[in-house]
């Protein structure tokens, strides 16, 4: 069991060391793009769901 644990780790840090890690500007562009898409993704949601509740309403007489 500590034979395949150690063989483990020693793959994994293998691994990492191929990985190409991001630069600290390109994080945080790809941090804003994301905020940026959720904030609209957000508001559409926002704006469907009180449209559709307004129209279900209406439909059945609640206001």
């Amino acid at each position: 069991m500590m034979k395949f644990l150690k063989t483990y780790l020693n793959d994994v840090s293998i691994e990492l060391r191929k990985v190409t890690w991001l630069s600290k500007n390109e994080m945080l562009g790809s941090t804003m793009v994301v905020w940026v898409f959720a904030f609209i993704i957000c508001i559409f949601l926002f704006v469907v769901d009180f449209s559709i509740t307004g129209f279900v309403s209406r439909l059945l007489g609640i206001n």
